[in-house]
């Protein structure tokens, strides 16, 4: 279903100035993610969901992010927050799922914020939470919190745990006002609820393997977590191409020629494919391949290098299209300016990619020296 996403593009191409100006989605593109099959891509299958693979996530999100970048992200975590909601007790699936698997879940778990103590049967949550995408058009948020670990009364160990939230029971505070990326409408939540015990799940389990389950959600939350952020950042690449060369190819020379700069396109294209072949193989990985501490430091590394070229690729369109891409309605510009806000987030980052791969290979020699 995913791939079927004429409507969709149809909507964000009409309302992505409307994204810009108001910081956040338009209900009815909203409407149209979830009824393209986002929301409902990784809900497991005996809640009619599609338990679907991280190959196709990419090449939708990509697709997506050629015509609007900020409606990709909010696709692709609507997406992978059903994943993540997939976790959950039985119980909690059923409430979430329980009519349908089309559930758009916007989500504030890294880092832990806010504050959750036990009380009887559950917790309470209170506090604020940044960084929610698409949270105005959620019906569920997950929010995260340290808490005190079960079978530890005196709060001595703390755990990284997550909670399930009607969005109906929060207040979003509407304070993204960034350069780029401004449709994403990720915003700050305020609460104070009471979570029962069926609607919350630990970090640690997100990386343990259910059984009998899916493979999307057999595999570790550090494998695919910054997959998720770059698929938009290859299709605004990508776009950003498109959008440079039909700009160039309209430019007269006074020969009559156009204003081709090939050096600018060849090595921009080659990054930017570069960059495709490193995701898809990321997403092949996390589909079959069997999950060991270096293939997710692998993953984490062709990701941030990926993400890399994409951005130094895009830097070089924008310095290469002159004064015309520093108009506020350029399409050149809006690309540029999504990427750039993009590449700042936590899991994009390429020193701490770098660092865990070393390590791993490390560990990994240690282990076959000591057998």
């Amino acid at each position: 279903m995913l791939s079927d996403l004429g409507k969709t593009l149809d909507v964000a191409r009409e309302d992505r100035i409307l994204l810009d100006e108001t910081c956040r989605l338009t209900d009815r593109l909203a409407d149209s993610l979830a009824e393209n099959g986002f929301a409902r891509h990784f809900v497991p299958e005996r809640w009619n969901g599609g338990a679907g693979t991280f190959t196709a996530l990419l090449d939708a999100v990509s697709e997506l992010a050629e015509t609007c970048a900020s409606t990709a992200w909010c696709a692709a975590l609507y997406a992978a927050h059903g994943r993540l909601a997939g976790y959950l007790p039985e119980a909690g699936q059923r409430e979430i799922w329980g009519e349908s698997p089309d559930v758009r879940v916007a989500a504030s778990v890294v880092p832990p914020q806010g504050s959750a103590v036990r009380v009887d049967g559950g917790w309470r949550l209170t506090g604020r939470w940044a960084m929610a995408s698409g949270v105005d058009q959620a019906e569920w948020i997950l929010l995260a919190s340290w808490a005190a670990q079960d079978g530890d009364p005196a709060g001595e160990t703390r755990e990284h745990r997550i909670f399930a939230v009607r969005r109906s029971e929060a207040k979003v505070l509407h304070t993204w006002r960034p350069v780029g990326l401004r449709g994403t409408g990720s915003n700050t939540v305020e609460g104070d609820v009471l979570v029962p015990d069926h609607l919350t799940f630990t970090l640690g389990d997100l990386g343990r393997v259910q059984p009998h389950a899916a493979r999307c959600h057999t595999v570790p939350f550090s494998l695919v977590a910054s997959l998720i952020f770059a698929a938009p950042v290859l299709g605004a690449a990508e776009g950003a191409l498109r959008t440079w060369w039909e700009t160039q190819t309209r430019r007269a020379r006074p020969d009559g020629g156009t204003a081709i700069q090939p050096l600018v396109l060849a090595r921009a294209s080659a990054h930017i494919q570069a960059a495709r072949l490193l995701l898809e193989r990321v997403a092949q990985r996390a589909d079959h391949a069997p999950v060991t501490p270096v293939l997710v430091a692998e993953n984490q590394r062709d990701v941030t290098v990926a993400v890399e070229l994409c951005g130094t690729a895009v830097d070089e369109l924008f310095r290469a299209a002159g004064r015309r891409a520093l108009e506020e309605d350029d399409a050149l510009q809006r690309h540029w300016r999504d990427i750039t806000a993009a590449r700042t987030h936590g899991t994009l980052n390429f020193i701490s990619a770098a660092t865990s791969y070393a390590n791993a290979l490390l560990a990994a020699r240690a282990g076959e020296e000591t057998r």
